[in-house]
């Protein structure tokens, strides 16, 4: 039994197994496939020119066996609290491939990321003055600077980037004024820049254009600095379709602009970097919850799960589903007409509820089987990423989910 081919870069794992996990555990669990990520992270770093470095953005998800994974493969870790430097350190990662980042980093961060021997990204000119008094080693500490750009791209609910205004980085028009008022930190070199202008971008194209304004960006603070730069970090934004019909990410086109940039910019020498997290931890990973009941109300066909916005924020978030797939245990797949449906059930408008006691406690919407019953399991598929820590899991105080690692 396997899931349709539609499907099958939405869902880590397959049906059969699915339907094994959900009868060994009674409650709500995450199931994650780590030959996935595995996958993944040899396929993107194939596609890249050997100057691109790959740093896991652990925000995404900063699981052990995910950070062990990755750490293995000699992954690049993008940190941003004292937590995920010390669960990267716990997985075997070192400070010397991690960069650290955030618009409101604390003492407890900085002091991390120090002890660690992270790559810190300032945000403004008080990152600068308390690493210039935090440093005491004999030489100047080296830091990238954040930089808000004038313009980008970005998800249509942001989460995170684009242009505009924004709590994160020196904006962009501001840069000389920032390095102007830097020098006054000898204990600090500025050499690197981070530009972080999208999230969940799908098409190669777009990505390039924020990366030659990135290497635009470069070239003008390496000329206001008076020294080149050794380090220019990408961000992230590589994109994971969320529904069949989306186009998934051409990483070997972003690889091969990726090497027309360094071509187009041969005043830079240094490295570049780039911070996947969703693309490389989301399809590892799928949520599973019963059904616990239905109903139609006012025209409007509900399903309430056991497992809400207390295991699944994203949703409420962005207005964006996570894919679904209904499975009935002894039976199968349920509703897609493929080899594994065993019902021939019509697909129906539904949206899926949680069971806390807020009309927020909305998980999703989609076509599923019109004859779903309690006790039936949906899976959400690209649930290795911003789903169980983005939570909500302390409302209502209803247990944490499982999480199950596979390979």
């Amino acid at each position: 039994m396997i899931l349709a081919p539609s499907t099958t870069d939405l869902f880590a794992l397959g049906a059969e197994r699915l339907l094994d996990l959900a009868t060994d555990h009674a409650g709500p669990f995450f199931a994650y496939d780590l030959g996935v990520a595995r996958e993944r992270f040899a396929r993107l770093r194939a596609a890249l020119p050997e100057r691109v470095r790959l740093a896991y953005a652990v925000k995404s998800n900063p699981g052990l066996p995910l950070l062990e994974t990755f750490s293995a493969a000699g992954a690049w870790f993008d940190c941003a609290s004292a937590g995920e430097v010390s669960a990267v350190l716990a997985a075997g990662g070192t400070g010397r491939r991690m960069v650290f980042a955030g618009p409101a980093k604390s003492e407890r961060d900085l002091q991390a990321a120090l002890f660690a021997g992270a790559r810190v990204q300032v945000d403004g000119i008080e990152d600068v003055a308390r690493l210039h008094t935090l440093n005491t080693g004999d030489e100047p500490l080296e830091v990238s600077v954040r930089v808000n750009p004038a313009s980008g791209v970005s998800e249509v609910a942001a989460i995170i980037g684009g242009g505009g205004p924004s709590a994160f980085g020196v904006d962009e028009e501001e840069v000389a004024e920032f390095v102007a008022a830097a020098r006054a930190y000898d204990r600090v070199r500025i050499t690197g820049l981070q530009v972080f202008a999208a999230s969940n971008e799908l098409d190669a194209g777009r990505l390039l254009a924020n990366h030659r304004t990135a290497l635009r960006i470069g070239r003008e603070l390496a000329g206001v600095l008076g020294h080149g730069l050794d380090l220019i970090d990408l961000g992230g934004g590589l994109g994971v379709r969320y529904a069949a019909d989306e186009p998934s990410l051409d990483v070997r086109a972003l690889g091969a602009g990726l090497g027309r940039v360094l071509t187009e910019n041969p005043w830079f020498e240094g490295e570049l970097l780039l911070e996947p997290g969703r693309w490389l931890s989301a399809p590892t990973g799928v949520y599973c919850a019963r059904v616990v009941r239905t109903k139609v109300s006012r025209g409007q066909r509900f399903v309430m799960l056991e497992g809400g916005i207390n295991h699944l924020l994203r949703p409420l978030l962005t207005g964006q589903s996570f894919p679904t797939v209904a499975l009935r245990p002894g039976v199968g797949m349920l509703g897609d007409g493929g080899p594994a449906d065993r019902t021939g059930a019509s697909l129906v408008p539904t949206t899926l509820a949680g069971p806390l006691c807020t009309s927020l406690d909305r998980v999703g919407s989609g076509d599923l089987p019109e004859d779903l019953r309690p006790g039936d399991v949906v899976v959400f598929g690209q649930a290795g990423a911003y789903a169980v820590t983005q939570a909500m899991s302390h409302f209502l105080s209803h247990p944490e989910p499982e999480q199950v690692w596979v390979g």
